[in-house]
């Protein structure tokens, strides 16, 4: 097959939500969501920091995969680190996905973007990758407005233990309101996600 992310619905210039799959040098498997960039038709960028098991893999291995999916499960479990070996395949990519690829890292470099609410602003990294194989299982669906909100409050939740208190307080607002519009247009698949992220919450002793 051709490699083109623009058979799975990736256009130049445009960031998307995925799951990156790696492994460690002991072949243990790890997932995390990650936004990657698209720059070009095999190309892509993601900026990953540093302290996560996902920056380290790469780093080592130099290569992961891009799964692509709609699953607010897969979104969930792997954000707060409860993704079993059970949802991964042999080809290290997850079960059940409607597509994903596979990356080879071209280049590596330092990242600072003085924007971010992260105190550590210039501990992480921009990873240039070719991809060199790509699976389509099936037809990628368009997200509805419960969806995002479900990935905005995944983003945030992230980020609790690494911003400020006003930011903190910031964050929960935005965790009220995208839970107020889950519950009002959103399956339960999301709004069963939305109540595992408010239980892990409260277990931090955030007031919610």
């Amino acid at each position: 097959m051709e490699i083109d992310l623009n058979l799975i619905g990736i256009d130049k210039g445009k960031q998307y939500e995925t799951i990156i799959t790696t492994v460690n040098c002991e072949n243990v498997q790890n997932a995390a969501p990650i936004g990657v960039l698209c720059s070009g038709k095999d190309t892509i960028l993601c900026r990953i920091f540093k302290g996560g098991k996902t920056l380290d893999n790469i780093i080592s291995q130099r290569e992961f995969t891009v799964n692509i999916t709609h699953d607010p499960e897969l979104f969930t479990l792997s954000t707060i680190g409860n993704l079993s070996s059970e949802y991964f395949s042999n080809d290290n990519s997850l079960r059940g996905v409607d597509a994903y690829f596979k990356c080879e890292v071209i280049d590596i470099k330092e990242a600072v973007k003085q924007s971010d609410p992260i105190r550590k602003k210039g501990e992480a990294n921009v990873i240039k990758s070719k991809v060199t194989d790509m699976v389509i299982n099936k037809e990628v669906q368009a997200l509805n407005r419960a969806f995002s909100c479900l990935i905005e409050t995944l983003a945030n939740f992230t980020r609790f233990d690494l911003v400020d208190e006003e930011k903190k307080q910031y964050y929960l607002t935005r965790f009220r309101e995208c839970s107020r519009v889950v519950n009002k247009v959103g399956g339960k698949e999301e709004k069963q996600s939305m109540g595992e992220i408010k239980k892990e919450l409260i277990k931090r002793g955030y007031e919610i």
